[in-house]
């Protein structure tokens, strides 16, 4: 192994042994993309008494943005698949959030073909 490549590689070690692991991000973002989710569904169901769960989730991580000081520079988003209940109806929906941001989307499910 080169010495350039030996760099390169303890240096990457180092910067995943600082980072959180994909769970906790997944953990930490949920509760925001639950409530972006909930609030469209409340919407678009007329149901005030929703309820929601995480189905499935996800961590997207960041193309290369740019490289900058610390490496490679992107944004990791957390996907989330989120079933909605309540007043006799069911909803299914794709919340996307920005790591380290409480900014999310939802988007109603596409139904199967």
């Amino acid at each position: 192994m080169t010495r350039l490549s030996l760099s390169v590689a303890l240096l990457s070690a180092l910067a995943l042994a600082g980072c959180e692991t994909a769970n906790q991000e997944l953990d930490k973002e949920s509760a925001a993309a639950i409530q972006t989710v909930l609030a469209r569904a409340k919407f678009e169901m007329s149901c005030p008494a929703a309820t929601a769960s995480v189905l499935s989730r996800n961590l997207i991580n960041p193309e290369i943005q740019s490289v900058g000081p610390r490496g490679p520079q992107g944004t990791a988003h957390a996907e989330y698949t989120i079933g909605v209940e309540g007043c006799g109806q069911k909803a299914v929906y794709l919340s996307v959030c920005q790591i380290g941001s409480i900014s999310c989307v939802a988007e109603a499910a596409r139904s199967p073909m």
